[in-house]
């Protein structure tokens, strides 16, 4: 491969997407992990627990706008294969983030009587929004192949991914909460973890079994010795997650960060052999980097694009974090009445 720039910029394209996917998956993950596990808990934890992602969720989702926006004007042609077999896991999406952000919006403002049903359907929302997520990633491991094998795993990876978005939202609740619900994050913590952790280990297992491509480049040498790390630290992140399930006074310590720190680098690690086991491809057996991208001149506009948007994006996330970090509080921009 020659390092020239209709070369690389294809592959520099292919890193904004996907760095900018994994970001959606960490942020908007715990958010809707929040949503999922919010009709466990009681009324007033559920305004706190809608109370710490609130200055987040939206903000959280401009990096699935920005994957997505690269992804069709730097890669039409995948762009066009993805959402045509994408259709309607799409929409169940769509759908999902809908009705949370109508929902975030309305149970605030609800009557007491309805504030329920918004509850509901922002849980449902957020339900709806992971098993879709899964779902695609499920099809586009193997490639939008239709057959039966090939159908039930993507149906796996729909019904276990919540799973790991309610993991990250139990770590991201014990370090913006107290007390009793802390206790209860801990608790739901404990409950989807090994859940959590026998589905990334059948993902993983049976992700080079769909496809011929990911098998031979894990299951075999010296490639298999090299990539030993990623399982490994995948290990180590997990059982630093069961460490401080199983020992409340390790978050009571203040150490409870580990928790959502472990689940994150989880997720990175499995980004790391997502994309190693794809390349060159990014549409697996189907089209490489290089066959999907826009022209070259219409590349170099298109960077310009986005080598201004990036950095303001990466700004404003860091600034946003840095302004709302700290414990969460009650609700209290709704209406007061004046005496």
């Amino acid at each position: 491969m020659t390092f020239d720039w209709p070369t690389v910029l294809p592959l520099l394209f292919m890193a904004v997407m996907g760095l900018s996917l994994l970001a959606y998956v960490v942020l908007d993950g715990y958010d809707l992990g929040v949503g999922i596990l919010l009709p466990f808990a009681t009324d007033d934890q559920k305004d706190i627990m809608v109370s710490s992602i609130g200055p987040f969720w939206d903000a959280n989702e401009t990096w699935l706008v920005l994957g997505i926006g690269v992804l069709l004007v730097a890669f039409p042609k995948a762009h066009s294969l993805v959402l045509t077999n994408l259709y309607l896991p799409v929409a169940v999406m769509l759908v999902g983030l809908i009705l949370r952000g109508v929902s975030f919006d309305f149970r605030v403002k609800a009557r007491a009587a309805r504030k329920g049903m918004w509850n509901a359907l922002f849980a449902a929302g957020s339900l709806m929004a992971a098993m879709a997520q899964g779902w695609m990633l499920g099809s586009y491991l193997t490639g939008f192949d239709h057959g039966p094998w090939s159908l039930a795993f993507a149906a796996g990876i729909a019904l276990t991914l919540p799973t790991a978005y309610a993991m990250l939202g139990a770590g991201w609740l014990i370090m913006k909460t107290w007390d009793e619900l802390q206790l209860r994050a801990v608790d739901w913590a404990r409950k989807v973890l090994w859940p959590m952790g026998l589905a990334l280990v059948g993902i993983s297992l049976a992700t080079p079994l769909v496809s011929h491509t990911v098998f031979s480049k894990w299951f075999s040498m010296p490639e298999l010795i090299g990539l030993l790390p990623i399982p490994v630290a995948c290990a180590a992140a997990f059982f630093a997650a069961w460490q401080v399930t199983a020992r409340p006074r390790i978050v009571a310590a203040g150490y409870g960060w580990v928790l959502f720190a472990s689940t994150v680098l989880i997720f990175v690690m499995a980004f790391l052999g997502l994309a190693y086991s794809l390349y060159p491809y990014i549409v697996i057996d189907r089209l490489t980097v290089w066959q999907a991208a826009s022209a070259h001149e219409s590349l170099v506009v298109i960077f310009i694009g986005v080598a201004i948007t990036l950095p303001a994006i990466i700004v404003y996330t860091v600034f946003m974090y840095r302004v709302f970090w700290g414990r969460a509080t009650t609700l209290s921009y709704a209406a007061h009445t004046p005496h």
